[in-house]
């Protein structure tokens, strides 16, 4: 089956009909290339299962269904070969929340809740809201143009004090791309058990590999003595395009630590989104082929970023291994302090702010777009940086 991931999609309604962040924040003589959702229509076994939930007229309180919970478990299996079971599962609309209800859950005000920088920028958050100590690594930068980011081990070590209690994980990483190798991830789980930590891996991002023939490893799968600590993420919102149907689902194998995290949700979230809900289930039911011809088209888009960030002075850019997002070091672009208002105003490209993620100079930019809305942006930003 073919599927069209080149047509643009009118996001923009004068009207605002559309209510779209991405595309409804700049003037319509923007092009946005930020925050993290594709242009694409989302695979058609969704859009049919939502227009028959829709055609049933009646969308009172509804409950997680048996058959998406097993679902789950399913695509677990198949595509990550981990045996998770149906009453693991915690759903709730969204990652963001699920950050915020494991800090309260799992420390007292005045704990520390360690991220690591550069990240996406709700993990910066999370202490403060919740009344708990903030504290921060910094991952260690390419030592080359080109190389990846590392985890730098030495600073999360020193990082870590008595107070510290949660680690926010980042698992592909958000906004670098990194899929961690497994001699990080191992360096990783013998830092929480020496420190006896709790762990949450924000999986949002690993359906999303991009390199062909590699599998995402879930931090709780691969490492089992830390399952009895570690919250894992997961979400279809990312991989099939459903970030406006708040539906995701926290993957808690120890059953004390899965009803601290209950706990700690009740009276502060409504039921479950129902049609949410049935998107979830169908795209992880269904929606495999079209997640293959998606992979293929970041591909080369990823191909075509690449070949144009080389053309830009003073711009660099470590490949992403993961998702629809790029990492780009413009410190030496010659656009001052803040590259991203600078391409904003002199380019009318909107890109996300590298200092919200901890590490100012550097943008993010978001590919998961049609060629020809990418090619309309780089071309914008060639006028700007190309030499």
């Amino acid at each position: 089956m073919a599927f069209d991931f080149a047509t643009p999609v009118e996001r923009r309604s004068p009207e605002g009909d559309y209510a779209s962040q991405k595309w409804h924040r700049y003037a319509a003589s923007v092009l946005p290339l930020w925050v993290a959702d594709m242009d694409f229509r989302s695979p058609p076994a969704v859009i049919d299962a939502l227009h028959a939930r829709v055609e049933h007229g009646v969308y009172g309180y509804g409950e997680v269904p048996d058959t998406l919970t097993e679902t789950l478990c399913q695509w677990s299996a198949r595509h990550y070969d981990w045996a998770i079971q149906p009453d693991w599962q915690q759903w709730l609309p969204g990652v963001v929340p699920a950050l915020h209800f494991a800090a309260m859950a799992l420390t007292e005000p005045g704990d520390g809740v360690l991220t690591i920088a550069p990240i996406y920028p709700p993990f910066l958050a999370v202490a403060k809201r919740t009344g708990r100590l903030a504290q921060q690594a910094m991952l260690a930068e390419p030592t080359s143009p080109g190389e990846p980011w590392q985890l730098d081990i030495d600073a999360l070590e020193a990082a870590i004090t008595p107070q510290t209690r949660l680690l926010l994980w980042c698992h592909p990483h958000n906004p670098t791309g990194r899929v961690w190798s497994d001699h990080e991830l191992a360096k990783l789980a013998t830092v929480v058990e020496r420190h006896d930590l709790w762990v949450v891996s924000d999986e949002l991002h690993c359906d999303l590999l991009l390199d062909e023939g590699t599998h995402h490893r879930p931090l709780a799968a691969m490492f089992p003595e830390l399952a009895k600590r570690t919250i894992t993420l997961w979400a279809p919102s990312k991989t099939f395009n459903l970030a406006g149907l708040t539906s995701a689902c926290a993957v808690i194998p120890d059953a004390a630590l899965r009803k601290r995290f209950a706990e700690a949700t009740k009276g502060f979230l409504p039921d479950g989104n129902v049609l949410g809900l049935v998107a979830a289930e169908a795209a992880y039911r269904e929606g495999e082929p079209w997640r293959q011809a998606l992979l293929a088209v970041l591909r080369d888009h990823r191909a075509t970023l690449q070949a144009r960030v080389a053309l830009w002075p003073g711009v660099t850019m470590s490949e992403p291994e993961s998702t629809y997002l790029a990492w780009l070091d413009m410190r030496e672009a010659g656009l001052g302090d803040s590259p991203a208002q600078a391409l904003l105003e002199r380019a009318g490209v909107a890109l996300s702010d590298g200092a919200a993620f901890g590490s100012p100079g550097f943008v993010r930019l978001n590919f998961g777009t049609t060629a020809s809305q990418l090619e309309a942006a780089l071309a914008r930003m060639d006028m700007l940086l190309k030499a």
